[in-house]
């Protein structure tokens, strides 16, 4: 599927602007994968809404290089075979310069080694598996990293719930929630803490209460479920049916407007890691929340602002290494050094942001900022 990123003229200034970035009759092709159906579907629509602006934005002044670019956005539906045939579709029959992509870390370690292989540039919005960009010099992200989310999740279970026992539920067959936990159950021990319970179950699974039982049975002040939203609600009413009344926290998974709607008020005061809140009071983040609201009518979520400064990045790049070129594109990604709504990226050694993590807890159904761990 390719979406082009509509151009609404709102004056003449921007009616000039798209004719002098059309005027060369050449185009800047920037890819998008991520998962529009399947599992994590409510991410791959929050991805697509925030490289669309992204790229709206950018041509709305003039595009970029005195050229339109246009958004070639591929459905993943969460699953590794097609991410790895949508990226090569992307390479090889769309042509483009870069890809954004995907979200979900077992996509986008199946892309990863596509990109680097063609030598294209490459930055996931918010896959925080390490291995991401183990796959070579062209591959980036614009999100903190699983090690440094669960560790976060950790220091705050001890230093602000004053937890002194946790369980662990996750899903076995997802090196995302799996990855997790083992980091969430090491730092936690090594913080003083008590893992009374490392229970695992299948991907897939809609029944999580043999498990649950088994947890609830070692009496843990806090329960840690680091797997995708979906799976997330049912555990979480599952859990509370069974006479669990403390917290539950989790990763960046959670973060979907879809999540209080599945699980409704069983999910109240529970806290998870994520990259973005939009009551961050600085100007470029609320800018940002204003124009999201305007276009979509609704309030952006991580996914969406990630993506959106994953785009925003690959442009501004391009902009400064005054190419489209792809190695070009890729030299001026690595020299980042700039401020984006989540926050400033500059790059490691590794091609990963050094960045904080926001800890947001659900109450009345919305997500609200709690605290900010720092590296």
């Amino acid at each position: 599927m390719t979406l082009r990123a509509s151009v609404l003229p709102l004056a003449l200034m921007t009616v000039l602007a798209s004719l002098s970035c059309n005027r060369s009759g050449r185009t800047f092709r920037l890819g998008g994968v991520g998962p529009a159906t399947g599992e994590a579907a409510s991410f791959g629509l929050s991805y697509r809404k925030g490289m669309a602006m992204a790229v709206e934005e950018w041509n709305l002044r003039g595009g970029v290089l005195g050229r339109k670019i246009i958004l070639y956005f591929e459905d993943d539906q969460d699953d590794p075979v097609e991410g790895a045939a949508a990226f090569a579709r992307l390479i090889h029959r769309d042509k483009v310069a870069a890809v954004v992509g995907s979200g979900t870390s077992r996509v986008s370690l199946a892309g990863a080694p596509i990109c680097q292989e063609a030598r294209v540039p490459m930055i996931t919005p918010t896959s925080t598996h390490p291995k991401v960009t183990e796959a070579g010099d062209h591959i980036f992200r614009a999100c903190f990293l699983d090690a440094f989310q669960a560790t976060a999740a950790a220091r705050f279970a001890v230093e602000h719930l004053k937890a002194r026992k946790a369980a662990c539920l996750f899903d076995l067959d997802n090196e995302y929630p799996s990855g997790l936990a083992e980091v969430f159950r090491r730092r936690f021990l090594a913080m003083g803490g008590q893992v009374t319970a490392f229970e695992g179950h299948g991907s897939g699974a809609t029944d999580f209460k043999v498990q649950l039982a088994r947890i609830i049975a070692t009496r843990p002040d806090l329960i840690y479920l680091p797997d995708y939203y979906r799976d997330v609600a049912l555990a979480v009413k599952q859990a509370r049916e069974l006479g669990f009344r403390g917290p539950l926290a989790g990763g960046d998974g959670w973060d979907s407007p879809r999540l209080p709607l599945l699980c409704g008020p069983a999910v109240e005061g529970c806290c998870f890691t994520a990259h973005f809140v939009k009551d961050d009071p600085r100007p470029i983040a609320q800018g940002f929340v204003k124009r999201f609201r305007y276009k979509y009518g609704e309030d952006p979520d991580s996914h969406a602002c990630l993506a959106y400064d994953a785009a925003w990045l690959v442009l501004d790049a391009a902009r400064r290494a005054g190419s489209a070129d792809r190695r070009a594109i890729r030299d001026a990604l690595q020299a980042s050094d700039v401020e984006v709504v989540s926050g400033r990226i500059r790059f490691d050694s590794r091609r990963d942001p050094i960045k904080d993590a926001v800890i947001l807890e659900v109450k009345n159904g919305n997500f609200v900022y709690r605290s900010s761990i720092h590296p």
